[in-house]
């Protein structure tokens, strides 16, 4: 049965040949696909998934997040596509959940509905200076220089000699790289077009990379800290004094063997030896250090204080930092802080501020008072277990959501939907928005954006504006 043919049977249960289950996912990212995908595979079921994303273009961070120069890892979209040519599929797009709809009017549509919107703010690092002009997110420069509509008016200072990040997981690593890059190596890349002209008039020589902890600890992978030592006109340096293990990191490797750690940490060493190459640009990293004041002149970024740290084992044998006497102070111009993103609430929808996710037990939607399920209402992704993993560990936690909604579905625990057929909610979602996207304006939009890439010799040119989105599908 497709979806444009559903209707409602008295007394047929959700998931039968007479009555599809209708499923409503907030989220095109990649918990949202992979929560479709498996309902989707659920052969003893006649399940329809509606998947809605505020942008017009689907796949989340794999499109505004994954770095540029990155290609490979965006080639899950495919996976993705697949997925969307399920007839039983339908894709929502240009559709703002809070503003088009709100989570009340998913359920007179739907017998369950799935929050996948991802952690779409940061975490601050809470010292003086932070507020000051030249101070920014990472997640802010990564969707700006990625084309997310929502970011692409934004204005870095790329006149500053020396740059700061805070922070050295993926993101502060992929920031680092973009600032390092010569303009040729970004030219092979989809990086938005505005964004590729104002680094080609960058002035940055020096970015600084600051971490809180030691060598042994450092967030980025062996792969990534083999990258940043392969750009074409940066030098990665590390300070050899700060490549060291302490005796208690060392003692901590020599207990508990970590092939991939033992290798990070030599070639860290193996940097902080090495003879200058001669680059113009340089990329610092360093260790057991962490920002205390961001300073400033005529009211933007000036420099930043910095104090040292040391490890120290807690009860439980892990090694955490805190700070020493020893204090140090760098002039610099720019600062992004990337020390982790946050979720943001949806209305009606019971959340966690201080964690930043959706009040869930494994992706059921749990009452604030009660800490019961809330019938019908689930999460997964980064909403639903804060952001933590590589984009594939989004499908782990997908599966495990869904596992729960088919539990309840079998238990009859879902929610009793005034209109659940297909041609209803796209009536709906018609009058609430007449210019969504569905899948298939996708499709034409993505090969626009490639014709665009072959006809300048890149592989995509991104369109990063609604308007000239709406505007090249003649809508």
């Amino acid at each position: 049965m497709t979806p444009g043919s559903s209707a409602t049977v008295p007394g047929s249960q959700p998931g039968s040949p007479d009555q599809p289950l209708r499923v409503a996912i907030i989220g095109a990212g990649p918990a949202g696909f992979y929560a479709a995908d498996h309902l989707l595979k659920q052969n003893d079921l006649n399940i329809e998934v509606d998947l809605f994303d505020r942008l017009p273009t689907p796949f989340g961070l794999v499109r505004h997040g994954v770095a540029p120069d990155h290609a490979k890892i965006k080639n899950v979209t495919k996976v993705f596509d697949r997925t969307a040519d399920n007839p039983r599929f339908r894709f929502f797009g240009n559709v703002t959940c809070g503003q088009h709809v709100a989570p009340a009017d998913f359920r007179n549509y739907y017998h369950q509905i799935v929050y996948t919107v991802g952690a779409q703010t940061d975490r601050a690092l809470g010292i003086h200076g932070e507020d000051l002009k030249g101070s920014h997110s990472a997640t802010e420069f990564v969707a700006w220089y990625n084309g997310h509509p929502d970011y692409r008016d934004l204005k870095f200072d790329l006149s500053q000699p020396t740059v700061a990040i805070v922070g050295m997981g993926n993101v502060a690593v992929d920031v680092a790289r973009i600032l390092c890059r010569t303009v040729d190596e970004l030219k092979e890349t989809d990086i938005a077009d505005y964004a590729l002209e104002a680094l080609a008039k960058s002035k940055v020589k020096h970015v600084v990379m600051l971490g809180r902890r030691g060598p042994a600890q450092a967030a980025f992978s062996l792969p990534e800290l083999k990258e940043l030592g392969k750009m074409d006109d940066a030098q990665l340096r590390i300070l050899p004094q700060e490549a060291a293990l302490d005796e208690l990191a060392k003692q901590q490797l020599a207990e508990n063997p970590d092939t991939t750690t033992q290798k990070k940490v030599d070639l860290i060493q193996e940097v902080a030896a090495a003879p200058d190459a001669g680059k113009s640009r340089e990329l610092t990293i360093r260790f057991l250090v962490s920002p205390t004041n961001i300073t400033e002149n005529d009211g933007r970024v000036a420099g930043i204080d910095i104090v040292h740290n040391e490890l120290y084992a807690t009860d439980n044998g892990t090694l955490r930092p805190r700070a020493t006497e020893q204090t140090e102070h760098f002039g610099c111009g720019l600062v992004f802080r990337s020390v982790g993103y946050l979720g943001v609430p949806l209305e009606g929808v019971p959340f966690h501020a201080k964690w930043g996710v959706i009040l869930n037990e494994k992706g059921r939607v749990t009452d604030e008072n009660s800490q019961q399920p809330v019938v019908g209402e689930y999460c997964a992704g980064w909403i639903k277990r804060g952001p933590s993993g590589l984009i594939g560990t989004n499908k782990g936690c997908a599966i495990e959501t869904v596992q729960c909604m088919l539990e309840d579905l079998k238990a009859g625990n879902v929610l009793k939907p005034g209109h659940p057929t297909a041609d209803a909610a796209e009536q709906f979602i018609s009058q609430r928005q007449p210019a969504f996207f569905t899948y298939d304006h996708w499709r034409s939009l993505d090969e626009h954006e490639l014709n665009l890439g072959k006809q300048t010799g890149r592989p995509r040119v991104k369109l990063t504006t609604v308007d000239s989105m709406l505007e090249a599908l003649g809508k």
